[in-house]
């Protein structure tokens, strides 16, 4: 399954755009719409060239190719397109590793789907603290998830 267009649109609105490189909340060197990565691998930094949004287009779309890997690899139940555009904002913006250790993922393997739904908003920290963007993207992926 790929991320339709309602999961790129989810995680360009929250990760915003920026041509220059910045520390996000994690603080974690990111260029674009929440790019770690330059297309070659090796990580952004905080000397990084400064770059288009069609670059950071192209950046997204190589990252969502990693986590139209691991969903499924991790997510062994029938997901519809709305979960999985869900599950990919999620993934984007906490790692395929969080997804894999998480109750989120144990409770959609049961087929616990409104049980996963309510996990959503438990995943609202950055850097320890409660952060009002994650609150509301973490709203916004559980409404998607609902969504048949």
């Amino acid at each position: 399954m790929r991320t339709g267009e309602v999961g790129v649109e989810l995680i360009k609105k929250y990760e915003g755009f920026s041509a220059r490189p910045y520390l996000c909340p994690a603080n974690v060197p990111t260029i674009g719409f929440g790019s770690t990565r330059w297309f070659d691998g090796y990580r952004i930094t905080m000397d990084s060239r400064t770059i288009s949004r069609d670059d950071a287009t192209r950046l997204l779309q190589m990252e969502l190719h990693h986590i139209e890997s691991a969903v499924p690899r991790l997510i062994k139940a029938p997901l519809t397109q709305n979960q999985f555009d869900a599950l990919a904002s999620f993934t984007f913006n906490l790692g395929s590793g969080r997804l894999q250790s998480s109750t989120l993922r144990a409770k959609i393997n049961r087929l616990d789907y409104e049980g996963a739904a309510d996990e959503f908003p438990k995943w609202r920290k950055a850097g320890g603290k409660v952060l009002a963007g994650l609150v509301k993207r973490r709203a916004e992926e559980r409404m998607i998830w609902m969504t048949t």
